[in-house]
């Protein structure tokens, strides 16, 4: 046991290391990376399509990597926005690391692009541990996931900058319960905000791309209580576990809306 949480500390750390140096590199580029976190099914690339739609339209140097295990399916469907669009296959991987993103960096990301949107895969668990490097971290959840998965993923949502809630249209026929959802949020993560959305309607697209916009302004995002420390997932249990290494964002002299 020891031994597995010692080689899972030194992963970490070196991909926190990655991160930063990423964080940097894209800060001199002029360039702010979102990173998407959230279920299969949440509805979280069509929401992105249509950010990524809005984006263009607003005439932001916009582009998106899409994580899956296989198929380039969401780099077609992200790619009808006008926007810049790569898949990134994992070979496997449940999750993005921040080396993957570097590559896909240097060999690939246009001149100019200052809004790197990042589509994680699906998967609550695994990629909430690592950084790739993000200014602005986002995690979703559909109306149709149920109330209580912030407390059942603290991770994803307790590190969050903002928490978007997709597929509001279904709302009733879900019989969600939103006051319960964001007493839910509230625990693992007090004082974030918590947007919704529906890509059908389009509530909460151009929200969504305002708090982009003003992280490309400079505007310091939500700073979660857990920014300086990590919940450890470990064998798939959601437990305070491990003090993890700093996390460094930059903060600008404003603060996001």
């Amino acid at each position: 046991m020891c031994r597995s949480v010692d080689v899972r500390q030194a992963v970490l750390a070196k991909n926190d290391s990655l991160a930063s140096d990423l964080r940097a590199d894209l800060s001199r580029r002029g360039t702010v990376a979102v990173n998407l976190m959230s279920s299969p099914g949440s509805g979280k690339t069509a929401l992105l399509e249509a950010v990524l739609r809005t984006a263009v339209g607003r005439g932001i140097p916009v582009a998106a990597l899409t994580a899956d295990l296989a198929t380039e399916n969401d780099a077609r469907r992200l790619a009808r926005s006008g926007a810049p669009a790569r898949q990134v296959l994992t070979g496997g991987l449940c999750h993005l690391e921040a080396a993957q993103v570097r590559a896909h960096v240097d060999d690939w990301l246009p001149d100019g692009v200052r809004l790197l949107c990042i589509e994680n895969v699906g998967n609550l668990v695994c990629p909430a541990s690592y950084d790739l490097g993000e200014t602005l971290r986002i995690a979703l959840m559909s109306v149709t996931e149920g109330e209580d998965k912030p407390v059942k993923y603290p991770t994803a949502f307790g590190q969050a900058h903002l928490v978007v809630l997709t597929k509001t249209d279904l709302t009733g026929a879900a019989g969600f319960d939103e006051d319960t959802f964001r007493r839910h949020v509230a625990e693992v993560n007090p004082g974030v905000e918590v947007l919704p959305t529906s890509a059908r309607t389009g509530l909460g697209v151009d929200a969504l791309v305002d708090r982009m916009q003003a992280a490309l302004d400079g505007a310091v995002p939500h700073r979660p209580l857990l920014a300086d420390g990590h919940l450890s997932v470990h064998a798939h249990s959601h437990s305070l576990e491990h003090p993890h290494q700093d996390r460094p964002h930059e903060a600008p002299a404003s603060r996001m809306a």
